[in-house]
């Protein structure tokens, strides 16, 4: 277990600033979602300092794509993300999942390691891959997750129905955890059983379904507090005969030991994430995967296990992209202004995956006036937590290939 939580070590940073809006160089904007001009990202006030991690790629892991990062505390940050060989494509693509290690804040960075390796196939041996990775934190425990897809022939769009992890036409889940900081992960441990219920086309059974990347939280408030959340999208077979995108949670009471399936929310959901709220609900933020131009959103009351009706929040667009959406201070009281003040990522643009900006809400998500560009141009998938010097780090895509950008910022 280690010796202080990152919230622990959060509460000791954090400033009398913490009550101000905490991305630089924020302005006002409309309730209605827009693509604001700002100043560039490098000569706001306060600090903002850019680090590429995905600049030392090789003949297997040559194009990095799919952002995760976890702050773990004491300094030390995790930021993984696929190593896909040969093309940047999806799953079946043998993937890898690869990670790098910061032990000053994201300040400077270790060597690319191996979390879960793909393998290309041979004559005898058909591929393999990882993809899609996601870490969940465990302060109780001192344990990290990272959840991914394990795939053999067969994607997102291909998988067959049933929960048979031999059977070369399922898309499998797959989970790992450490105890070391992510310095060395368990084998995968296939859960497939739990998110991918039916063997048949059957209603309730899921086709295919994957862990949303970026990051999943633990509950710290009210009645469900230590239960790990990780976010899943899922075809779905309906009582009416057609098939629906939804997303659920997965979730662990028990530290990981064992893991329990929510119940299915949404319709024409995909990569969706919760944050937790100042009075312990979930709030859920989900791409729209019908492309309808803003984020899909929805309240748990129960810790995940099942969701409010799904609305649309115009205050933020989507292009049909991964975004995030996280606490900014954790480690705040219940009901306090502090613990409402939510931090969400993602493209700046209903149209195309571009701006990727940050925008700050006060209120538990029910407004967002604030908004800093962090990448002008094409910018795709990203990823935001805290930092225990006080700053922030948003890790995302530049590009599909070698631009695996870290920003850090304070609250000034």
């Amino acid at each position: 277990m280690r010796s202080r939580s990152r919230h622990e070590h959060k509460r000791i940073l954090a400033t009398p600033l913490a009550l101000s809006l905490a991305i630089p160089a924020i302005s006002a904007t409309s309730a209605m979602a827009t693509t604001l001009e700002e100043a560039d990202p490098a000569t706001p006030p306060g600090t903002f300092r850019e680090i590429n991690l995905g600049t030392d790629r090789t003949t297997q892991n040559f194009f990095y794509r799919i952002p995760a990062l976890a702050h773990l505390g004491n300094g030390v940050v995790r930021a993984a993300w696929d190593g896909r060989p040969g093309s940047a494509g999806d799953a079946p693509n043998p993937n890898s999942i690869v990670q790098r290690k910061s032990n000053d804040n994201g300040v400077t960075w270790g060597p690319v390691t191996t979390v879960a390796a793909g393998f290309t196939g041979t004559a005898d041996q058909g591929k393999y891959g990882y993809s899609d990775p996601s870490y969940v934190v465990d302060d109780e425990s001192g344990k990290t997750f990272a959840f991914f897809v394990y795939s053999k022939d067969q994607g997102f769009g291909g998988s067959t129905w049933g929960k048979d992890d031999t059977n070369r036409q399922v898309l499998s889940a797959a989970v790992v955890e450490s105890s070391d900081d992510g310095a060395t992960w368990s084998k995968p441990r296939l859960i497939t059983d739990v998110v991918k219920p039916g063997d048949s086309a059957v209603p309730g059974a899921v086709r295919s379904t994957f862990a949303t990347s970026g990051q999943g939280i633990q509950i710290t408030r009210g009645q469900y507090a230590g239960r790990l959340v990780q976010q899943y999208a899922g075809d779905v077979m309906q009582s009416d005969g057609s098939r629906v995108i939804q997303a659920f949670s997965v979730y662990s009471d028990d530290h990981g030991a064992t893991w329990q399936r929510g119940e299915f929310t949404g319709s024409a959901m995909d990569e969706n994430k919760v944050v937790e709220l100042s009075d312990g609900r979930l709030l859920l933020n989900s791409r729209d995967n019908a492309g309808g131009g803003y984020r899909k959103v929805a309240i748990s009351s129960d810790g995940g296990h099942s969701y409010s009706a799904v609305t649309q929040d115009k205050n933020l667009p989507d292009p049909t992209n991964n975004a995030h959406i996280t606490q900014m201070f954790p480690e705040a009281a219940a009901n306090s202004a502090r613990a409402r003040k939510l931090l969400y990522t993602g493209a700046n643009s209903q149209t195309s995956r571009a701006n990727v900006s940050a925008r700050v809400s006060c209120d538990d998500g029910k407004t967002w006036p604030g908004l800093r560009t962090i990448r002008r141009g094409f910018s795709a998938y990203s990823v935001a937590d805290t930092l225990d010097n006080g700053k922030f780090g948003v890790f995302y895509e530049g590009n599909y290939t070698d631009s695996m950008q870290l920003a850090t910022f304070d609250e000034s």
